[in-house]
């Protein structure tokens, strides 16, 4: 979820959901150690509970970044050793290092050492067409040995030659049945299942027989469906009262960043797109927000243009109906 899932989407996804964990995008540690941390680091208060999600291979600086992001406040460290892009292999960490399960328990070990939090692993089920269970069994053995109780398994191989990154979230086939068999062989650790879930019915199926899912790219593009959330699965009171409420919390929160830290309204506006789906008139919504033309206006004037706009195009499709 690089370049997705930034505080703006974090803030906006929390205001649908209260319970639900949230992850950063992953963030190296060179970004960390060597460039802006405040830029990666900083986040809103509502975010919480929220993990940071580092990307690195060298055991003493995912130490110092992992300190780094519980001296901000994050609820948990998260490793990502399920990136299948280039830029990442270039880097030597992502999902090339399930190939190094060793090294990947020396860097729990001491990004366990080094903070309170939990030490969390993000990982993929093999390599390549490696198909094996063992692979993924011995890799979440050697690196549970180190410390770390929860994995987060994306339930496809990464092929790190011949895909691209969007072709590794679909053409590698889903195979949710090894998460559920990791989670027979490892009862003592949480194993939660990620990849291909894209509704309320099959999550509680995945649920029933393991610790907790992850959600990606369908919380992103259908965002609505988190809304339901805390009374399905958390036993609590969802807290989006309608669509309309949501965008205009977002719209105040655009204002405030824009006042504070000077972002641009387009910046934040990106990650709510998808709140209307579905209804009459979004698609001319969508439009209204995309739209780069408006950038100097002030986020409320395009909200409200974006309202008018959706009304009238509902209507058209209305009288348009035989």
């Amino acid at each position: 979820m690089m370049d997705w899932t930034d505080r703006h989407c974090r803030y906006f996804h929390r205001l649908l959901t209260r319970h639900t964990r949230l992850y950063t995008e992953m963030v190296t540690t060179g970004a960390l150690l060597h460039g802006d941390a405040p830029r990666h680091l900083r986040f809103d208060a509502l975010e919480h509970p929220v993990a940071l999600q580092l990307g690195g291979s060298e055991p003493a600086e995912l130490a110092q970044a992992a300190r780094l992001g519980a001296e901000w406040g994050y609820d948990e460290i998260n490793l990502n050793c399920g990136c299948p892009s280039e830029r990442v292999q270039r880097g030597a960490f992502g999902a090339c290092l399930m190939r190094e399960p060793q090294l990947v328990a020396d860097c729990v070990k001491a990004m366990v050492d080094a903070v309170d939090v939990p030490v969390t692993v993000k990982h993929r089920i093999g390599i390549d067409q490696d198909e094996s269970y063992a692979f993924v069994r011995d890799f979440v053995g050697t690196v549970a040995e180190a410390g770390c109780r929860v994995f987060i398994v994306h339930a496809r191989n990464a092929w790190l030659q011949g895909l691209s990154p969007k072709e590794n979230r679909e053409i590698p086939p889903l195979r949710h049945e090894l998460a559920q068999q990791l989670k027979q062989d490892f009862p003592a650790l949480c194993i939660v299942v990620n990849g291909g879930l894209k509704s309320n019915e099959a999550i509680a199926a995945q649920l029933a027989v393991l610790d907790g899912v992850m959600v990606g790219r369908e919380a992103y593009h259908n965002p609505w469906l988190l809304a339901s959330w805390d009374s399905t699965f958390f036993n609590g009171p969802d807290p989006a009262q309608s669509r309309d409420a949501i965008e205009q919390a977002m719209t105040e929160y655009m204002e405030r960043e824009a006042r504070e830290h000077g972002s641009s309204w387009q910046s934040i506006a990106r990650h709510m797109l998808g709140l209307r789906n579905g209804l009459a008139g979004s698609r001319r919504w969508r439009q209204v927000w995309s739209d780069h033309r408006l950038k100097d206006l002030p986020a409320r004037e395009v909200g409200a243009r974006a309202a008018r706009g959706a009304r009238l195009h509902a209507r058209a499709d209305q009288a348009a109906l035989p």
